[in-house]
Parts: structure tokens; C-alpha cells; sequence
């Protein structure tokens, strides 16, 4: 696919767009004036006072041009180029996106703003549908939940607080579709002490930095933190306990996430340290796709860690799937649902795949070329009705690139188990302050929409021998 521009003003949105129309198809962006249209082309012709769309397909030519709705406004004149865009290839191609125009990661966010700006349900749904192109399935979802996040947030002082995010950047294993920060446990086990070292030495720093405001959530993610033993779990919890020992959390949240990763031990040790929420993520019930992605446990284990942390009285257990995983079909799905509905957690976060370019799903692409990765409406519709009749309704949502159906990421949970950190960090409605190789701090200005970010390197040896260098980012943020 060639698309041919006179100018890279919107060139990332283009691509963006071009991308859902033509999944898995190479791109090739050719810039300047008056190239010969060839097949298989899109020609975005961007002048002060008009634009101009063709594409060519099999010798058919479809073509849109208006007049520019301003000159000032880029946001208005993006927007304006999408619908045209969008209009052309559904026309040539014969298909309609379920997200319409958007490509951006936070598509709620358009809905929740409108509404704390006091515009009506209809007024809103009015607006995605003419602005953007959004489906009426993709409208509802947006509406219900830009609702329950605002009632959520209205009993937390987030705007005067901030969260905190502890990255614990060690795996069992590293499975085929990960990109995150993570490193074999096995390889850096004789260093894990000295990175805690630092770690609970950045927690105190950070502290000191936000002392003046509420400590709200704490998240500790990764990697897989219950790769840590017993004794170095219970010595970052209790660092995590002195900073937040002032006011109550809303919300302590440790992704316990690799079920091979669990014990009885670690869980109890978890508990006595008042962390009120965990994740146990299978990512799929079958064991045929678990040994396919390099995801080193078995459904059995999954079914034990879970019930394990039943009964040591967790009441907020969050599971997370992934749908379009290489080889899985519908009915791979549907099991995997089954077992999930037996086990009934309070919360499901149900991802659609996104290869990203580290992830071994792309580095090694020729390991996975006989497995089709599968991601429909049907799926999400079908996953979303064992959510309802688990009595777990969709809180917050997000989008990446290359997802596989062009869908979406969705948290479910119980009304009373709601993941509050969730909200906060994908909303942006609050300051996110990370810790921690990998964890890029973010300082929200909720008053003027402006948004600041400090980055911690990622990679483990150079977090420890910069992390002076980390303080001062830090340091630097919060000054500026």
C-alpha cells in the first residue's frame, strides 16, 4: 500500500487510519509533489485552503476534495482529513471500522470530557457518530463507561493526590507477545537485592518529592513482582506501608500475574501487608496456546494460585485474558470462558493482541507464520456477555496500535471492585509517580490539560548504575 502526501503535517494520523483499513500490510509513505498515481494508492494532495483525496484500486478512481473547514485549527483540519480519508477507503474497499476514525489510545476520554462539560447523552452520541465515524456498538461502550468512571472518581480527591507505580522488572519467562520491561528471573537472581536497594531508595525520594499531596493507589507491576521471595517481597511491601502509612489507600494493588510465580507463602505475605488487590492472569485457558507463547504454567496452576488466594481471603482478584493469541479460535474462546465463569473473579481485563515490534511474535515471526491470530466482534461481544453474567460491568478501556481486529483492551469488574489505578493512569486524571526500570512518571496538570513526564531507563544494569540520574529527573520535574 503507497500513500503519496505534498506534506507531512498529519503524515502519524495517516498512517495511523491506513493501518485499520489495511491490517498487516506494508506502508509505504512517498512525500512531495506530483508523483504518478499508481495502483494500490492513496494521494492526500494538503494545501492553506483546500484538500484533495484519491486512491486508486484496481483501476477504479474515487476522489473527495472541500475546502478546509479553518486555517488555524490543526485539531478541526485532522479531523476533517480522517472523515475523507475514512469516506474514500470504505467506499473502495467496502468496509466500515468499528472505532471509526479514532486511532488514539484513550477514546473514552472524548466521551467523559463532553460529559463533565455538561453536554447531553444525545449531543455526545451525536458527535461520534458525525465527527468520528464510531459504530453505535462502540458509541454505547464509550457512554457507559465515561459514566462509571465519573462515578467512581467523585469520591476521590484525586485531583490534590497522586499514585504510585513500583516496577519490578523480573519474569519467570518471557512470553512471545511481552514488550514490557522484563528479564528472566533466573539470570539476575543475584542481583535482585541491590536493584531493591535502589528501588526502595527512589520510593523514599519520591515520597519526599509528593509530601505535600495525598498518596492515593499504589500499583506494583512489571514484569511479575511475585517473581520476588518471600523476605524481598515483604521488605518492598513494608517500604511501600511507611510511605502510606499516614491516610488509608483507596487502592494497593501487586500483579501476582504468573500463576507459576505463586505460593502459599508469598500470597500471605501479600495479604498481611494490607494489599487489597491482586491479578492471577491465565491470558488463556488452553494449554496448547500457553506452551505456544512460551507461557511456562499450566491452566492446573492457574486454577490452584487462584483458589489459594480465595482462601487466604482476597476479595478483589482481577484475571486477565488475551484475545487473538496465534492458533486460538472461537471456540478455544468459549473454553476458556467456561473455565473463568467457574472460577468467578471480581474483576476480567480482556486484551486484544498488539504485537509490538520487541514482542518475539515479531522479532520471530517465522516461528508463528501457521497460526492465524483471530480477533472479531463476535469474540469480544461473546466475552463481554460472560462479563455481564458474572455480574462484571466495563470501567475502563484503552486502544493500541496493530491490534489485532482493530478492537480494543477492556477491564471489566464487580461495581464495589473496581480498579481505581486503572482509571486514574489511562484517564490521565491524575499524577502518576513510577519507580523503578521501565516506570515513566507523569505529572498532570488537570487545570490547564497539560501533562509532564519524567522516564526511569529501561534496562536493569543501566537503572543501576544511572540511578542518580533517575533522582534528578525527578527532581527536575517537580521543580518545573
Amino acid at each position: 500500500m503507497v500513500i503519496q502526501l505534498n506534506s507531512n503535517i498529519f503524515e502519524m494520523d495517516i498512517r495511523g487510519l491506513a493501518m485499520a483499513f489495511f491490517p498487516g500490510q506494508e506502508l509505504q509513505v512517498v512525500l512531495g509533489e506530483g508523483q504518478q498515481m499508481q495502483n494500490d494508492c492513496l494521494h492526500i494532495v494538503q494545501n492553506p485552503k483546500w484538500l484533495a483525496i484519491t486512491y486508486l484500486e484496481d483501476g477504479q478512481i474515487l476522489a473527495e476534495e472541500e475546502e478546509l473547514v479553518t486555517e488555524e485549527d490543526h485539531k478541526l483540519q485532522r479531523d476533517q482529513l480522517k472523515r475523507m480519508m475514512y469516506r474514500v477507503l470504505k467506499k473502495g474497499l467496502g468496509k466500515e471500522l468499528p472505532w471509526g476514525t479514532l486511532s488514539g489510545i484513550r477514546p473514552v476520554k472524548i466521551a467523559r470530557t463532553a460529559l463533565e462539560h455538561q453536554f447531553s447523552e444525545d449531543e455526545i452520541r451525536q458527535e461520534l457518530e458525525n465527527v468520528y465515524y464510531i459504530s453505535p456498538k462502540k458509541r454505547d461502550l464509550m457512554m457507559d463507561i465515561a459514566k462509571t468512571e465519573l462515578e467512581v472518581l467523585s469520591g476521590i480527591p484525586y485531583k490534590d493526590g497522586y499514585s504510585l507505580y513500583v516496577g519490578i522488572p523480573f519474569c519467570p519467562s518471557t512470553c512471545a507477545y511481552c514488550s514490557f520491561t522484563s528479564y528472566p528471573i533466573h539470570a539476575w537472581k543475584d542481583q535482585v537485592d541491590h536493584y531493591l536497594d535502589l528501588l526502595c531508595k527512589e520510593i523514599t525520594y519520591t515520597a519526599d518529592l509528593f509530601q505535600d499531596k495525598k498518596l492515593c493507589t499504589i500499583y506494583v507491576g512489571g514484569g511479575t513482582p511475585t517473581t520476588l521471595n518471600p523476605s524481598q517481597l515483604a521488605r518492598l511491601l513494608d517500604k511501600l506501608c511507611q510511605i502510606s502509612s499516614k491516610e488509608p489507600l483507596y487502592e494497593m494493588t501487586v500483579e501476582a500475574g504468573r500463576p507459576d510465580s505463586v505460593t502459599q507463602e508469598k500470597l500471605q505475605v501479600l495479604k498481611d501487608y494490607g494489599v487489597t488487590r491482586i491479578s492471577v492472569n491465565p491470558q488463556t485457558m488452553n494449554q496448547e496456546t500457553l506452551n505456544r507463547i512460551g507461557r511456562a504454567h499450566t491452566v492446573e496452576q492457574t486454577i490452584e494460585a487462584y483458589k489459594m488466594a480465595r482462601s487466604l481471603g482476597f476479595d478483589n482478584i482481577n484475571m486477565d485474558l488475551i484475545m487473538g493469541l496465534p492458533g486460538e479460535t472461537r471456540e478455544d474462546v468459549e473454553k476458556t470462558m467456561d473455565q473463568i465463569q467457574q472460577l468467578r473473579p471480581d474483576s476480567l481485563t480482556v486484551h486484544s493482541l498488539a504485537i509490538k515490534r520487541a514482542a518475539r511474535l515479531n522479532t520471530a515471526k517465522e516461528d508463528y507464520q501457521q497460526y492465524e491470530s483471530v480477533n472479531t466482534q463476535e469474540m469480544i461481544d461473546m466475552v463481554r456477555g460472560y462479563a455481564e453474567e458474572m455480574d462484571l460491568i466495563p470501567y475502563y478501556l484503552y486502544r493500541q496500535k496493530n491490534m489485532t481486529g482493530n478492537l480494543e483492551n477492556v477491564g471489566y469488574a464487580k461495581r464495589n471492585k473496581i480498579g481505581i489505578y486503572n482509571i486514574l493512569i489511562m484517564e490521565e486524571m491524575q499524577t502518576i509517580a513510577a519507580v523503578g526500570a521501565g516506570g515513566a512518571t507523569k505529572v498532570v496538570d488537570l487545570s490547564q490539560n497539560l501533562i509532564q513526564r519524567a522516564e526511569n531507563v529501561k534496562e536493569v544494569r543501566s537503572y543501576m548504575t544511572r540511578f542518580e540520574e533517575m533522582l534528578e529527573r525527578k527532581q527536575k520535574l517537580i521543580e518545573n
